[in-house]
Parts: structure tokens; C-alpha cells; sequence
């Protein structure tokens, strides 16, 4: 293939990926104009019309949909086997990019990070902080955490942390004036500190478990939110009960700010996983960062 060809091709990736001509030049490294006289020659030499142009944005048509799909996944793999390439020096090095939940990156993922980074400073690395089950390969993350439940199995799984337990907690204020649920369904009649999902937008159903029985209780309250760290909050500030990590509230019920309800129907379940996909050629500093989080409890 000419080398303008794949040139011309690379450009239109980028723009039908960020539906916008100011975001893709950005990317490319050059200027708005350049950019759009080589994706008008690529339509006229492919002799059809790839990008919808309006004032505001920019969009595939239906061919430039069907040439993304077919394109993106082909120089993506190009891009991968460079990196490697151009990682193949002493010290590791490049951008990892990685999606995870709030309470994953803060108990796992950061503690590696803050051991790993000082001795390697050509390596950078972005955490996305996300409750959705984020497609990695179509967002483009080199990996991304989940409890080991919820990998895919066409994805490679590495074990990054312990099992987990969750707690139903709350603050003895709050219990001064009510009484303590005795099963999962007295939940009910209580002021329920709730959790927002990104991905479906709905509030998440608490899980619990004894005896082979499984319960999904859709509790009510005054809160919402969507991090754990105000759920946090608001539990020892006596607003209602939380439903949180164990390791999260452990400091609390051992100084006596929080008091924990339902520990019986809370048992261990698989903790976190790093997932990638299984044919991403690895670079040097991936692989390094992949051996630093492997749990070896």
C-alpha cells in the first residue's frame, strides 16, 4: 500500500473516532485545513462519501461506518506491534491506560503504581475511574479491572487482589433510633444510602447470600450517589446505611464509628482481576506493570 494511502486512511480514523476535525488534528499533530484536504481526497478517490460535515460536528456515513470497522481494528494492531518495537530498550516505557472502579483503584491499583512509577519514569499511566463494563478493545484501554466474576472469557484474566467481602454498615447514632435489620428484607424500612450505575443508570441492587440462598434487595433513601467515597461520608455522618467493601469501613467498626448488620449474609466472593485481551502483543512496560499487580497471597 503507498505510504499516502495509509496516511489517508489513518486520518480518517482518527476523525470518525473523535467527530471533530479540532480533536483529530490535535491528535495527528496537524493543522485543521491539512486534515481535511486529505480526507477530501480520499473521498474522491475512493469516490464515495465518508464524513457527514456540519457546522457543529462531524460523522461517518454509512460506508465511512463500514470502512471504520473494517480499518480500525487493522491499525490498531499496527500501532501495537510499533509501540513494541520501539519498546524493546533498556528501561520500559509508554503510555498504559486502564479503566477501573473507584474502589479497585484506590486499593489496588494505586499502591502498585506508587511503588512502581519512582523507578521507571519513561512509563506513564491513566486510570479511568468507571463503574460501567467498559469495552476495553472499543474504548481503546490496554486492560481493565473487575471482580473475577464479571471477566469476559475471551479475555486474559491476572488475579490483582484478595477475595472480598461487602458490609452493611452504619453509624450508632443512626441505630439509637432505629432498630438492626435482621435479615436482608428488613432492609426495606430502612434509609438506604443507594449507589447510581453508569451503565444501565439504574441504583444497584445489594447482594447478599447464606446457605446456597441468593437476595438482591432494591433498597430506598434519602442518598444517591455514584462514588464510594460519599457513600462513605454519609454513613458516619448517621444519614443511613451503607453498603461498602469490608477493607473500606474496617477502621471504622474497629474504633467503634460504625457498627456492621448482616456480616452472616455478606460471604467471600472473588476479588479483582486486570483483564486484557488475549491476542494484545505486550509491551515491556505493560508486562512489568501486570507482574507488579499479581496477587501472590
Amino acid at each position: 500500500m503507498p505510504r499516502d494511502n495509509l496516511n489517508e486512511l489513518t486520518a480518517f480514523l482518527a476523525v470518525a473516532r473523535e467527530q471533530s476535525f479540532t480533536r483529530a488534528a490535535a491528535k495527528l499533530g496537524v493543522s485543521q485545513s491539512a486534515l481535511s484536504h486529505t480526507l477530501r481526497a480520499l473521498e474522491e478517490r475512493l469516490g464515495v462519501r465518508l464524513l457527514t460535515r456540519t457546522t457543529r460536528s462531524v460523522s461517518p456515513t454509512e460506508a465511512g461506518e463500514r470502512l471504520a470497522r473494517s480499518i480500525g481494528p487493522r491499525l490498531d494492531e499496527i500501532e501495537l506491534e510499533l509501540a513494541a518495537l520501539s519498546a524493546l530498550r533498556e528501561k520500559p516505557a509508554g503510555t498504559i491506560r486502564i479503566t477501573a472502579g473507584e474502589h479497585a483503584a484506590d486499593a489496588v491499583l494505586w499502591p502498585a503504581i506508587a511503588r512502581l512509577l519512582p523507578d521507571y519514569p519513561d512509563i506513564r499511566i491513566e486510570i479511568i475511574v468507571d463503574y460501567g463494563l467498559t469495552d476495553i478493545v472499543a474504548e481503546r484501554y490496554d486492560a481493565g479491572v473487575r471482580l473475577g466474576e464479571q471477566v469476559a472469557r475471551d479475555m486474559i484474566a491476572v488475579r490483582i487482589g484478595p477475595d472480598m467481602r461487602m458490609a452493611v454498615v452504619g453509624a450508632p447514632a443512626y441505630f439509637a433510633a432505629r432498630p438492626k435489620p435482621r435479615a436482608p428484607q428488613d432492609l426495606t424500612t430502612h434509609n438506604c444510602i443507594n449507589l447510581r450505575l453508569p451503565t444501565y443508570g439504574g441504583l444497584y441492587a445489594w447482594e447478599f447470600e447464606k446457605a446456597g440462598r441468593e437476595l438482591k434487595v432494591r433498597v430506598e433513601g434519602q442518598l444517591v450517589f455514584n462514588t464510594a467515597a460519599l457513600r462513605l461520608n454519609a454513613v458516619l455522618a448517621g444519614l443511613g446505611l451503607a453498603y461498602l467493601p469490608e477493607d473500606q469501613v474496617h477502621a471504622h467498626l474497629g474504633d467503634g464509628r460504625l457498627v456492621r448488620v448482616l456480616a452472616d449474609w455478606c460471604p467471600p466472593f472473588p476479588g479483582y482481576h486486570l483483564y486484557y485481551p488475549s491476542r494484545r502483543q505486550a509491551t515491556p512496560a505493560f508486562s512489568l506493570l501486570v507482574d507488579v499487580l499479581r496477587y501472590r497471597g
